[in-house]
């Protein structure tokens, strides 16, 4: 064959590939300019371009190679939820209060049983309501940012628990996608393969996240000076798609894999700046993803199933309104808060589209469910900023009309779940006593499974390999087995209920637990290896070697734990961008150092330092000798000598006396009679209500910087200067204390 034939073929093969993605993107790209243009979420105008370029609509081109779209939608699903996986992080998940999960797990069991109570009403099959009821539990990250950002609400109470509700979907989520491939694998519901499914994906999560936290942080920053655009791109994707094969391997769907890789590398000091570069691609494909999914919109199945449409339809919004206000309501939360919460997760959206998916892919869903869950998700995506709208009118009227017994009733027990905070010393002592069990039984298993798999294939064909690769094993694991027998945990609390002389029995049968583990892990590893007898005998010496050597295995797993929390905590210390920052004058404090002669930072200007923006502390002034500089603007250098004031949270404080420490600061004893103070005033003054900050003069009158403003229950951090100051703002100054009290009390 000729060079000419082959290249000839080779274009015949790819014409139907390229021309297919080619109709896809400028379909998408129209329906982009339109729904941009008629400020409408853009996942409805993909839909709508997969539908005008799916084989059900005959008056427009159509794709020819629907089996190719279908990889491209997978690679879709894959960046969609690493992109999740980025914005997700462990911390946020830690963060989450009982309020958000209580809230989001009785939502979710609610329409779970309701939509596979309403299948089964309509007569669909088992796994056709199964799935409904998973498909429906699941609201849109993607709509409701869209329309809290168009009605700019994000500021509010309320917004927090559909945050922190919403994060608890996606972990639900993933375990949904487990367990329904489970159950649809098995064709049964059998509770021991559930169990299990479930065990297997806690270790597997566990073990990803303690082994990516360890190693993959260190990887980039060991390569950070290699590091540009491109090359981290490549790199970022590469660790994606390396978890995708894992999860594949492991027996879990590329979704969780690339969901899982992006929460690591969340936690890490180049997530906001992965985050920046993964977009184009995840937009890129998810516009593909849910092109492909509008393709499978029949007019005809929508005409036919025109009846479930409507009723799913409102069973989504007035279910999932209803179950998510009675969530927050048992969480605790006002009924203000509750009906806002509820009214704002009253839509299905891109998991509600994975589940789906899977199910078309496993085979086991009709093939009309997928298009009446589209139509679903299209009229919720539309009603979605109308509810939102109507929910404090809806609270109005629930007041009218609800007895007033029962409105105080609910007053006072969000009061009094609000005031129940506290934390015991023995559910501390249980939880840390039970975390230590589970992470190090979870390595220890790992580490003894890897090294049956490789280490023993190399060394079987030698004499002593078994040997050998029992006391290679044994070392490794080490540090992790005195850590799981031996290392003490919550200190503090023990003595507390020591003295108190509680919980003794359950703090023991911990303690036994623990060494019995450690002691059955060594036997169980040892008599893998090496015959009965033998093993026995090395079990004793093992657990010589571990009552012997304490303080170096102390020592070593201290080193591995400290590296371990240096890179879970990197990206909060270093603050590499602070585009999410934390600071609030409302809960910061001033906190003053001293610039020595030796410090690195000495004769720098302020911008060059980027304190504000990589650490989110303000500077407040510098003092030189007998002169201060107050509200220091960028251009300002420090020098040696220098006595500077700050603001910021205790942590942000903190972090900037870490990164002080290393450039050799010192914390002066007296500076702190300052006359600069962060003070809070009400705007009454009818001189500076509707004028904007820079006009109003304000930092020139009381030569002070206005670092905050509170506003109908928003908070705006270091407002710029063209914000108009309303009546009853709440302001946060910083200033001379006798020139903002001498001007704000005259």
């Amino acid at each position: 064959m000729n060079p000419i034939e082959a290249t000839s073929q080779i274009t015949q093969h790819l014409h139907p590939l390229i021309s297919d993605l080619g109709l896809i993107l400028m379909t998408a790209a129209v329906a982009v300019l339109l729904f941009k243009k008629i400020r409408q979420p853009l996942v409805l105008g993909y839909l709508i371009a997969g539908f005008l370029a799916g084989p059900n609509f005959i008056f427009f081109p159509s794709v020819q190679e629907i089996n190719s779209i279908e990889v491209w939608a997978e690679i879709g699903v894959i960046f969609l939820l690493f992109s999740l996986g980025l914005e997700f992080s462990f911390k946020k998940l830690m963060k989450v209060g009982g309020t958000a999960a209580i809230t989001a797990l009785f939502q979710i069991t609610t329409m779970i049983v309701l939509g596979y109570l309403v299948g089964q009403w309509m007569g669909w099959s088992l796994m056709d309501s199964i799935f409904l009821g998973a498909i429906l539990s699941m609201s849109s990250t993607t709509i409701i940012l869209r329309a809290f950002d168009e009605l700019n609400v994000k500021g509010k109470k309320f917004a927090g628990i559909v945050f922190g509700t919403l994060i608890i979907e996606d972990i639900v989520a993933i375990l949904l996608m487990v367990l329904l491939s489970t159950i649809a694998v098995s064709k049964q519901f059998s509770g021991m393969e559930l169990f299990e499914s479930v065990l297997k994906l806690f270790f597997f999560l566990i073990l990803w996240f303690v082994g990516g936290i360890f190693f993959i942080p260190t990887l980039l920053k060991k390569a950070k000076n290699l590091f540009n655009e491109e090359t981290l791109l490549i790199i970022s994707i590469a660790l994606c798609l390396m978890m995708v094969i894992l999860a594949t391997k492991a027996g879990f769907s590329p979704a969780l894999g690339a969901f899982i890789m992006g929460s690591i590398i969340a936690e890490t000091i180049h997530s906001e700046r992965i985050e920046h570069l993964i977009k184009p691609v995840k937009d890129l494909f998810g516009a593909v993803f849910f092109v492909s999914v509008g393709m499978l919109i029949n007019p005809n199945t929508l005409v036919e199933y025109a009846v479930p449409v409507v009723v799913i339809t409102l069973i989504t919004i007035f279910g999932k309104s209803i179950s998510t206000m009675f969530g927050a309501l048992i969480a605790g939360q006002p009924l203000k808060q509750s009906v806002q919460s509820g009214m704002s997760l009253a839509q299905i959206g891109e998991f509600s589209f994975i589940i789906a998916t899977l199910g078309m892919t496993l085979k086991v869903t009709s093939d009309f469910v997928y298009p009446i869950i589209v139509a679903v998700s299209a009229v919720t995506t539309f009603t979605t900023p109308f509810m939102i709208k109507i929910a404090l009118p809806v609270y109005e009227r629930l007041i009218k009309i609800l007895p007033k017994k029962l409105i105080d009733a609910i007053d006072r027990y969000s009061v009094n779940s609000q005031s129940v905070k506290t934390t015991s010393n023995w559910q501390i002592v249980l939880k840390a006593k039970l975390s230590q069990i589970v992470v190090h039984s979870v390595i220890i298993i790992a580490i003894i499974i890897l090294s049956d798999r490789y280490i023993i294939p190399m060394t079987e064909s030698s004499k002593f390999g078994n040997a050998a690769a029992a006391l290679v094993t044994s070392i490794i694991i080490a540090p992790f087995l005195w850590a799981l027998s031996f290392r003490k945990v919550a200190v503090e609390q023990i003595e507390a209920l020591q003295k108190a002389g509680k919980h003794r029995g359950p703090i023991m049968v911990l303690i036994l637990i623990r060494i019995s583990l450690g002691i059955f892990f060594i036997g169980f590893l040892l008599n893998n290896f090496l015959s009965p007898w033998i093993a026995f005998v090395a079990l004793i010496a093992a657990i010589s070697v571990y009552l012997l050597f304490p303080k170096k295995l102390n020592t070593l797993y201290n080193k591995i734990e400290l590296h371990f929390f240096r890179n879970f905590n990197d990206r909060e210390i270093s603050q590499a961008q602070k585009k999410r920052s934390d600071l609030t004058p409302w809960d910061g404090h001033m906190a003053f150092f001293e610039i020595t002669k030796e410090s690195n930072l000495a004769g720098k200007a302020l911008n060059e330092l980027e304190i504000r923006e990589n650490m989110g502390i303000n500077i407040a002034f510098i003092k030189r000798g007998g002169i201060t500089i107050n509200i220091p603007d960028g251009n300002e250098r420090v020098f040696p000598g220098d006595e500077i004031c700050v603001i910021g949270t205790d942590d942000q404080v903190q972090i900037f006396k870490s990164y002080l420490d290393q450039n050799e600061i010192e914390v002066p004893e007296l500076v702190q009679e300052t006359a600069i103070i962060l003070k809070q005033v009400e705007l009454e003054n009818e001189e500076f209500i509707g004028k904007s900050i820079r006009k109003s003069q304000l930092r020139e009158k009381t030569n002070g910087l206005i670092v905050g403003i509170e506003r109908n229950e928003k908070r705006i951090l270091n407002p710029n200067s063209d914000i108009i100051l309303e009546k009853n703002d709440i302001l946060w100054i910083v200033g001379n204390e006798k020139l903002l009290t001498a001007f704000f009390e005259k």
